[in-house]
This record gives C-alpha cells, sequence and structure tokens, in this order.
C-alpha cells in the first residue's frame, strides 16, 4: 500500500496546496472514524498480528504498539478513531489552546519532497479548548478507548508570559477529563515568546500550578493525569539540564522529544521560508537529545520520541536511544496512510526477533 501510494497518489496531491491536503486527510481521517463498520474492518485489518501483540505499559497505561501520531495533525479532536483504525497505537490531539485562535496567515506549510521534509508555521490553529472538551465528551472516555490519547496543550497567543500559567491551567481544566495524558507545549517556534517558556524561570512559574491542579483532581475524587513536558531541538545539552532538573522538582511524568527545529542545516541554509522544519533533516539531533535525555535520567523517565521518523530504522534508532514510545507526522506525509500500521509491524517483528520469539 505505501508504494502505491508514493507511486500514484502522492505526485497528485503534491501538486495541490499543502494545506488543503492536510485538511483533507483530517476530513478522511474523521470520515473513517464516524462510519462504524468500516472503522472496524479497518481495526482488524490494521493491528499487529496476534503472535507479536504485546502492549506496552508506560504512564500507567496501555499501548497497543508503539507508534503515535504526534500533535500537529488532528488539531480538535476530530479524527483520532480513524488513526485508531490505521493502526496508531495512540494520539496525541492538538496543540489545543485556552481561546480559539486561526493561527498565522497562510500560506504557512510548505513541502521539500526531495528531502522529506516540511517547514510550517502554522502558529497553533485551532478551536480552543472549550469546543475541543464539548466535542470529546460525546465520544468514548478514558480508559474506554481502543487507543490512548494524549492532549497537547499551548499558550495562546493573546496571553503575555506573566499570564502564560493561568492559560495553560485554563485549558487545562477544561480537557483534563477527556485526555489519557496531557503534554505542556512550551517548544513551538511559531508562537511568539512562546519557547522562553522552557527557562527554568519560567517553568518554575508554569509547572506548580499544573501539577498543583492535578493533586486538586486527586483531592476531588478524580484521576489524576499523566503530565509531560514536549521540549525543542534547539536546546544545549545544560539548558536541557535545567529542565530535567524542574521536571524531577515538580514530579512530571515524562517528556517528548522533540518539536520541530528552527536550525537549518544542510541545503536548507539558503530557505528563506520561516517556521519549524521537520522530517528527515531533524532526525539526527532529535536521536541525540533522545539518547541524552536517556542517559541523563538514568532511563527512568518516559520518553516520547517525535522528530525524522521517515521509515522502520529511524523509528527503532529511536527506540535504541531509549524512548519508549515514538510518534510521527511529516512521514505520514509522505509514506501515506498506512505508515504507522508499516512501523509497528515492523518494530514488533524487530521486537520478536530480539527476544528469539
Amino acid at each position: 500500500m505505501g508504494f502505491l501510494y508514493e507511486k500514484f497518489l502522492r505526485p497528485v496531491l503534491f501538486k495541490l496546496d499543502p494545506e488543503f491536503d492536510h485538511e483533507r486527510a483530517v476530513d478522511a481521517m474523521a470520515l473513517v472514524g464516524a462510519m462504524a463498520p468500516l472503522r472496524r474492518i479497518l481495526e482488524l485489518a490494521n493491528q499487529l498480528p496476534a503472535a507479536s501483540t504485546r502492549p506496552i505499559e508506560c504512564l500507567g497505561l496501555r499501548f497497543p504498539n508503539a507508534v503515535g501520531l504526534a500533535a500537529g495533525f488532528d488539531k480538535n479532536g476530530v479524527a483520532w478513531r480513524g488513526a485508531a483504525a490505521l493502526g496508531f497505537g495512540h494520539v496525541e490531539i492538538g496543540t489545543v489552546t485556552l481561546l480559539r485562535q486561526p493561527g498565522n496567515d497562510r500560506p504557512r506549510v510548505f513541502r521539500y519532497p526531495p528531502h522529506e521534509a516540511v517547514i510550517n508555521r502554522m502558529g497553533f490553529n485551532n478551536d480552543g479548548a472549550e469546543r475541543v472538551a464539548r466535542r470529546l465528551a460525546r465520544l468514548a472516555p478514558p480508559g474506554a478507548r481502543k487507543i490512548p490519547v494524549g492532549i497537547n496543550l499551548g499558550k495562546s497567543r493573546a496571553a503575555p508570559l506573566d499570564k502564560a500559567a493561568q492559560d495553560y491551567l485554563g485549558s487545562f481544566e477544561l480537557l483534563a477529563d477527556h485526555a489519557d495524558y496531557v503534554v505542556i507545549n512550551v517548544s513551538s517556534p511559531n508562537t511568539p515568546d512562546l519557547r522562553q517558556l522552557q527557562e527554568e524561570h519560567w517553568l518554575r512559574k508554569l509547572l506548580p500550578a499544573l501539577t498543583g491542579a492535578n493533586r486538586a483532581r486527586v483531592a476531588a475524587g478524580r484521576p489524576r493525569r499523566p503530565l509531560l513536558l514536549k521540549i525543542a531541538p534547539d536546546l544545549s545539552f545544560p539548558q536541557i539540564d535545567n529542565v530535567l532538573s524542574v521536571i524531577a522538582e515538580f514530579g512530571l511524568d515524562g517528556i517528548v522529544a522533540t518539536n520541530t527545529t528552527l536550525a537549518r542545516p544542510g541545503p536548507f541554509s539558503s530557505v528563506g521560508q520561516a517556521g519549524g522544519l521537520s522530517g528527515r533533516p531533524l532526525r539526527a539531533r532529535s536521536t541525540e537529545i533522545v539518547n541524552y535525555l536517556a542517559r541523563a535520567t538514568g532511563g527512568r523517565l518516559p520518553i516520547i520520541a517525535s522528530g525524522g521518523i521517515t521509515d522502520f530504522v529511524s523509528a527503532g534508532e529511536k527506540l535504541d536511544a531509549g524512548a519508549t514510545l515514538v510518534q510521527l507526522y511529516t512521514g505520514l506525509i509522505f509514506r501515506g496512510p498506512f505508515f504507522a500500521r508499516d512501523v509497528a509491524r515492523s518494530l514488533a517483528a524487530r521486537q520478536d526477533r530480539a527476544f528469539g520469539f
């Protein structure tokens, strides 16, 4: 199926506007999710072979396979059931902000097929936390879904940095009941000043508000949600050490590494488009950071790896570096709708060989 997509369908799609293609892909995945008979057929066709079905325990959750859909695709929580039917082992919705916002001006997505790369400056376009919460409330809740669903939270563009904690907290309170886990996104390059929130000074204001709200949920008899932080690939190792210190102090449950990069390596040095670069050019740096995180924490902090996964080898590389789970998005653009299934099956077969099954 991947060959057919790359040979016949992709050349047609790539003649169209990238964001138009993205919107149609979301619509198609949402349609799959809404049509119960089709969804069940695809679930059966795309699940792991019975002999290789060994769920992954992480964050107190059970993941049917290691491959997730990264935040940025299903921004508004409309397509996650379709993603599950196509073989994804989890989906991260978002990024969702407290306030509904349109994002940056178009065009804001640019494909680079020879390099299997994308530059985007979307700017957290989404329906807002309240509308997303109402949408998710109509569907299966956490614990009753085929796969875990994370929710990625970002800062509203209108919120100044000194009000960021209140802004994230408002989103958390609206959405936590509908999330299997929550990711605090402080690393997108496409919202002004957002990346400053990765600095220790700002993290010490943001994280206590969210961890405190999580504790308050437990006191009120509601389930605690695993909290993770998503970081940029452009941090230095001393900066990562500072982030890890604050994460440990406030008891976060994991880290997502990494977001898109502002770097312009190799042939991208002459590319003038602003925004975050993703895809194959990010592969090495993302893996390097995953490996550093794993070594710095002694493997005790769950890592979800994202960045430059364009085939089975690059996915396995992230797991070898210390990740527990992987996420992809740009690879889906270049490899087609069954890419997650193919990677998950290859990773399961790899595990079978490693354990002599």
